[in-house]
Formats: structure tokens, sequence, C-alpha cells
């Protein structure tokens, strides 16, 4: 996945990341290794902000991040009402929750979130159907296993 974004992104240097639905943060922290500024992890469980945290200690990535622990809707309006502006947004919401990625997918589309050149990364089941939200355009789609990788890429 990260091998794609840096064929479209080039360098990871200086961009902000939102890694939702974190989980132990891997994704995020996969970012900042790379060069990435900064980083947002958000959990709706206490146990994977706190295995986040850790994880982000251990790699020397704390000082990057900023850690919220709420539901990924109330997150995403949340960070939108405060100016949040991210280059990549990671999204991993648990697979046989089908309506809350409809929410996300919906509230990316209208939310400004995202830079210029932004990309949406989505992981999905391989079953799954996603469509683009506004202003964004599917951009590829690759499976591994079980598993699908969509990246949309911003276009205004």
């Amino acid at each position: 996945m990260f091998s794609s974004l840096a064929s479209k992104l080039g360098s990871f240097e200086d961009l902000s990341i939102l890694d939702l639905f974190s989980g132990s943060g891997s994704l995020g922290i996969e970012g900042l290794s790379r060069g990435s500024k900064s980083a947002v992890f958000v959990d709706s469980h206490p146990e994977s902000i706190s295995l986040s945290r850790e994880n982000l200690k251990l790699t020397g990535f704390d000082k990057a991040a900023t850690l919220l622990m709420m539901d990924a809707v109330k997150a995403l309006q949340y960070l939108s009402e405060n100016g949040w502006i991210f280059d990549i947004i990671l999204i991993d919401p648990p697979y046989a929750d089908k309506e809350m990625s409809e929410s996300v997918i919906r509230l990316l589309g209208e939310l400004s979130l995202t830079s210029q050149n932004g990309v949406l990364v989505f992981e999905t089941d391989n079953k799954s159907e996603l469509h683009p939200p506004d202003n964004f355009l599917l951009s590829s789609r690759k499976v591994y296993g079980d598993t699908a990788i969509w990246i949309f890429e911003r276009i205004d």
C-alpha cells in the first residue's frame, strides 16, 4: 500500500496523515517512519488508543502524533470543525460494519479534510464495493487475499 502511495505522492516528507480506525496505529506509524510530519490516530476503543500510544512511544514518534478516542464520524466532524487538513487519510473500518463505511465515505465527500492533492486509502474485504466520495476519483483497487485496498485521489 505504501509503495503504491509513494509512486503517486513521491516523498512522504512533510505530509500529514489521519489514521481512522487506527487499532494498533501501525498504518500511521508507517507513514511517520517514511517522513510524514504528523499523524492523527482515531479509534473509539480505549485499548486501541492505549496500544497506539505505547507503539508511538516505542518507535519515538509520539511527539508527532495526536490521539483521539472517539467514534470515527464524530472525529471527522470534530477535525473538520477545527480546520484540520490531511494529505493522506487511512481508513480501515471493521469489515462487517458496512453502515460505518458508507457514513465515513459520505462524510469525506462532504467535509474538506484533504489537501488539494489529498488521497484516501480505504481497506475493505475483497467483496466490498465502494463508490468514490464527492470530489474524489478511484485511482486504484488492489486485492491481497481477502483484503482490498482502494485509493481515491482528490479532484477539483
